[in-house]
């Protein structure tokens, strides 16, 4: 019977993961690191594969070069969420290069420390992308605003598991130095290939920014507790009349960088007016005028509602089912059939109710 090792089983799965990704773009360019990322980890889990499953022993330098390049490609993927440039652009990137310089240097010339330096690698990064993960959802402003939630899951995720790596190389180090390394095949084989397929999951979902899965986005950004100040006020009105004047909610790839910048403010000062204001998170806020605008299509149109939830600035179902129900407490065919068509009355009433859910998030709309 041929034997298949699981690290390739894994390996096409992140392949499939890959080719959604860039798929799912919807024409637009997908992040060229997040790309790069995940193609390295199918090649690392290939690499395992023949490694572990066959006993290739000659393919352990290109398993610790491809290990040296997964920290700094995770961390250049999270950290070019913060920036609206081009990532190809971003200054310092030739330094993040240097960790798999050095490893290739060490293959060559020095192979004792090997161990050591992808050990330093990925406590390192990992540090760094707990630090970024530390700042919040706010930090990520580049990030689609109806994915920032599920972008910022995938960067905590990614944060464990490469300092989960840096430690799990000081158990295998622990083990060559106490047993000669009875335990470590095991240990390695299983380890990676459960890590590889958990990053390369994340690193799909942040490279798409999909919308999370869970019920509610409840606050992650918020700053509850706190009293909104005057400015907050401000702000608040400013950008619930930029967004009106506008239609700003129709724009799928809105990011709180580019409210920002509309509003010639920091990305800290607009998402903590919206969550002092607003009691709510700014992508909250956002889908609240995208619910709105596919209420009025909803009752004044015809048109199939996958066609309304486009026109809305949704950019899949699921989140566009999921943000509907929370902001109206029905599904929008159920909603439709309850309001097409309505009357005078029942119209004024859906209006004052939605301009009041705005007003007034935690009341809700049409209990």
């Amino acid at each position: 019977m041929l034997f298949v090792p699981l690290p390739f089983v894994v390996a096409f799965l992140l392949l499939i993961l890959l080719v959604q990704m860039i798929r799912r773009n919807d024409g637009n360019a997908p992040n060229p690191f997040f790309t790069a990322l995940i193609a390295v980890y199918v090649l690392q889990s290939v690499v395992i594969g023949v490694r572990w499953g066959y006993g290739v022993l000659q393919i352990l330098p290109i398993q610790a070069v491809l290990a040296a390049i997964i920290p700094s490609l995770a961390w250049l993927s999270f950290e070019g969420l913060r920036e609206g440039r081009s990532p190809l652009k971003r200054p310092l990137l030739l330094l993040h290069a240097l960790p798999a310089l050095l490893i290739v240097g060490f293959v060559a010339f020095w192979p004792a420390p090997i161990s050591l330096a992808l050990i330093l690698i990925f406590l390192g990064y990992g540090i760094a992308l707990t630090w970024l993960a530390w700042a919040g959802p706010n930090a990520l402003g580049s990030s689609r605003l109806d994915g920032v939630i599920s972008t910022y899951r995938a960067l905590q995720v990614t944060a464990f598991s490469i300092l989960a790596s840096g430690l799990i190389d000081i158990v295998i180090s622990l083990d060559f130095a106490e047993t000669g390394g009875v335990y470590s095949g095991g240990i390695v084989a299983f380890g990676n290939v459960l890590a590889l397929f958990i990053l390369g999951t994340a690193a799909t979902v942040a490279g798409t920014s999909q919308p999370p899965s869970e019920a509610a986005e409840e606050g992650a950004e918020a700053t509850s507790v706190i009293v909104a100040s005057e400015e907050d006020a401000q702000i608040a009105a400013s950008l619930d009349t930029l967004m009106q004047s506008r239609t700003l909610y129709r724009d799928a790839d809105l990011n709180l960088n580019r409210l920002a910048r509309k509003m010639g403010l920091s990305i800290r000062q607009v998402s903590t007016a919206i969550n002092r204001v607003k009691a709510m998170s700014v992508s909250q806020y956002v889908n609240d005028f995208r619910v709105r605008e596919a209420c009025r299509l909803l009752a004044d149109t015809d048109e199939p509602i996958t066609r309304i939830m486009f026109d809305a600035g949704f950019q899949t179902k699921s989140n566009f089912n999921r943000e509907f129900l929370r902001v109206t407490g029905m599904s929008p065919k159920a909603w439709r059939s309850a309001n097409l068509p309505p009357s005078g009355g029942e119209r004024i009433f859906l209006d004052l109710a939605l301009a009041k859910s705005l007003e007034n998030p935690r009341e809700g709309i049409l209990q």
